[in-house]
Parts: structure tokens; C-alpha cells; sequence
């Protein structure tokens, strides 16, 4: 996967316009930015652009515009916060291209960085518009592309633009798909693949792919509810996905035949009603009441979980096992998380998360700092696990 340029294939470029595609499209809460990840992110690029003696452009979408101005969803809101990370002054372009742009780059000096507008304010956009690139790409002499999250988006800005302008990936960009690689593309085997969340339905394309990937499929969450249902478990009252279960046979059929093992938990731990310190017991899968919800799995299953891992060099990890933004119902999943944390300090194991609930998960586990990487991205990051190409991606290997 290192078949694409970087910052190190950068000479000097001192009078020369690098136009950066970023993620702005941060979280904010009266008028500030809430969570800064992505802004602290893409700094390590525009710092090295800037001490190139480049004149950086930032581009990126915030919100949903819908290809048409808006005061509300301008970019000019988190210059103050991207100026806060960055340490230095940034200038607001209201423009995209043309003019305005030409005019602001005349102003600059070298080393000096401007946000432009909202590039989801032009229909051009979206509709990954020739002439729109163009008009954008008129201003500058190198395109780097720092935006992972937004690579699954065939859009100007992402992937017409690379086709323009000499490209490259930027700090981030890098570091997501070296990583992304070693897990997937590449990996030491034995590989574990941990997937949870809500539904089977949202996650199928990532099972079908996964399955002659990797060496153990480990499947948490209520998505387990409907794997052990179409193995003839009574759920009870469970979140359960039931017309999908000749779907997750086919799927428990294409893992014997690629040889993966599928871990579906034996224990459980189930409440009446689903809220903060609900009564919970821990039974045995065929044990489950009428009126009992899965809501985790058992210390047993996840402890098994655990010893699978210690067998395993490469980690995937998407999704949550449990319901584990209410406790008593996050145990597995910390327990898991700490596991696969300890193991990777010890050096014997890669571990790769991803996804928006991953990330909190893995948080709220204490371990973000502990895998070997945690990927921001939601939407790209679970294309990369459907196995598909990414049109920002495939556009920087030119």
C-alpha cells in the first residue's frame, strides 16, 4: 500500500501553493469546537508543508449544505480552534476558487496557512464537477490529500482534485493506510476480527468480506443476538435481526469453508429492562427468559475471547460486544479491550479499531493509547472493511 507519494518525496517549496484536503467537519457546541481530534490530526502535515515554505490551503466539507451557502455552516467558524492546535494565525478565504483565492494567495507569505470556504457550499461539489476542479486547482501547484475519513467519497475535493494537480498523502493519510494495510491487506497471521454493534443488516457487506480474511470472527453485540437465533437459541426479548438468519447461516457457512472460526458467546448476561444498574444475571445462552434482553456477554465467553487473542498476531476491531454506554453492560467489552491493549504493548499482537461507537468503546476502556492504532474514520473505515476501494485513495496511486 505504499504505492502513493508522501510529504518525504517533497523537495523545497518555497512560492508554491499546496492545496490540503482535511476533516473539518468537527463536532461543536455554541459557536466552539468540542472534540479537536480531527483539527490535532492533520497538524503534523501542515506543519511540514508550511516549514517547506509552502502556501497552504485547507480544504475541507462541514455539515450538510446541500451545495448551497449557509451562514450557519461556514468554515470560518473553527478558524479560532484551528488557529488554538495549529499555534499560529490562520486566514478565513470565503472563496474556493477564482479570484478571491488568487487574491488571498498574493497577500500570503510563504510558510502561511488559510482555510477556505465550506467546499460543500458548490453543487460542483459533490457531483465531483471537472470544471470545478479545475477552477480549484487553478491556484495551486500540489494537491495533498489528509483526509481518510472522507476517501470513500468520490468528490472534487477528494478525488477529481488528485487527478489535477501532482499528489500526495499527507501525515495522516500515511499513518491510516500503513496500518490499515499491516491489518488487512498484509497481516501476520493468526488474524482476529472482533464485530459488534446494533444489526447484522448494517454490517453484512463487512462479515461476507471479513470471513476469508481472517482466522477467528468474533461477533458481539446484538448483531451475536441473531447469529445464535439462526442457531435455534431462544433470545427472548432481545434486540434481533430473525429474517436475517438464513443470511448469518450463509455467512457461518462461508467461514467453515474459508476455515474461520466464528465465536458466538456461551454465556450472557441478561436484564429485564435496559437501563443503568438493571438487576443482571450471567447465564448460559440456552437459558434465556422470555422476557430476558442479552445486553453483554458472560466473564466466561469473554475470558475464552481473551485466550483466542493470546493466539492471534493481527487485530481488527469494530464495534462495541455489549450495550457499553450503560454499565453494568460495558464489562466485556472493557475486559476485551484491555486484553487486546496488554497484548499489543507486550509486542505480540497489531491492533487496528475503527468506527465511531470503536472509539468510544475503546475510550471509555481506557485503552486509546494502547492499540497499535485507532482509526477517526466511521464511513472509510468500514468500506475498508467491506473490502472496497476507496476513490480518494485509489485517486493518490494516480
Amino acid at each position: 500500500m505504499t504505492d502513493f507519494k508522501t510529504l518525504d518525496d517533497l523537495g523545497d517549496l518555497t512560492g508554491k501553493v499546496a492545496l490540503v484536503r482535511v476533516d473539518l467537519n468537527v463536532p461543536m457546541q455554541d459557536g466552539a469546537v468540542t472534540d479537536d481530534t480531527r483539527i490535532r490530526a492533520f497538524r503534523p502535515t501542515v506543519d511540514q508543508l508550511s516549514q517547506k515554505g509552502a502556501k497552504v490551503l485547507l480544504l475541507s466539507h462541514f455539515g450538510r449544505p446541500g451545495g448551497r451557502k449557509s451562514s450557519t455552516l461556514s468554515l470560518s467558524m473553527v478558524v479560532g480552534d484551528v488557529e488554538k492546535v495549529l499555534g499560529r494565525e490562520i486566514m478565513f478565504v470565503p472563496e474556493i476558487a477564482g479570484d478571491i483565492v488568487a487574491q488571498s494567495l498574493g497577500i500570503m507569505r510563504a510558510g502561511e496557512v488559510a482555510i477556505l470556504e465550506n467546499s460543500r457550499f458548490y453543487p460542483g461539489e459533490e457531483a465531483n464537477d471537472a470544471d470545478f476542479a479545475k477552477a480549484i486547482a487553478a491556484n495551486a501547484d500540489i494537491y495533498v490529500n489528509d483526509a481518510f475519513s472522507a476517501a470513500h467519497r468520490a468528490h472534487a475535493t477528494t478525488e477529481g482534485l488528485a487527478h489535477l494537480l501532482p499528489s500526495y498523502a499527507g501525515r495522516a493519510m500515511e499513518a491510516e493506510l500503513k496500518a490499515l494495510s499491516a491489518a488487512l491487506d498484509n497481516p501476520v497471521h493468526p488474524v482476529a476480527a472482533v464485530v459488534g454493534g446494533a444489526k447484522v443488516s448494517s454490517k453484512l457487506d463487512v462479515l461476507t468480506h471479513l470471513v476469508g480474511k481472517v482466522d477467528h470472527l468474533i461477533i458481539g453485540g446484538g448483531m451475536a443476538n441473531t447469529f445464535l437465533a439462526a442457531r435455534g437459541v431462544d433470545v427472548g426479548k432481545s434486540l434481533c435481526e430473525h429474517d436475517l438468519a438464513d443470511t448469518a447461516e450463509s455467512i457461518m457457512d462461508a467461514a467453515d469453508k474459508a476455515g474461520c472460526t466464528v465465536h458466538l458467546p456461551y454465556d450472557v448476561v441478561v436484564a429485564k429492562e435496559f437501563k443503568t444498574g438493571a438487576p443482571a444475571r450471567t447465564i448460559n445462552v440456552h437459558e434465556v427468559a422470555a422476557d430476558d434482553m442479552i445486553l453483554d456477554l458472560g466473564a466466561s465467553a469473554t475470558e475464552a475471547l481473551g485466550d483466542v487473542l493470546k493466539t492471534c498476531r493481527t487485530l481488527v476491531w469494530n464495534g462495541p460486544l455489549g450495550a457499553f454506554e450503560t454499565p453494568p453492560f460495558d464489562e466485556a467489552t472493557v475486559a476485551l479491550a484491555r486484553t487486546a491493549a496488554a497484548l499489543t504493548q507486550d509486542g505480540s499482537l497489531t491492533s487496528v479499531a475503527g468506527g465511531g461507537d470503536t472509539v468510544a468503546a475503546l475510550a471509555h476502556a481506557g485503552v486509546t493509547e494502547d492499540f497499535s492504532y485507532i482509526s477517526t474514520a466511521g464511513g472509510a473505515f468500514l468500506e475498508w472493511m467491506e473490502g472496497k476501494e476507496l476513490p480518494g485513495v485509489a485517486a493518490l496511486r494516480g
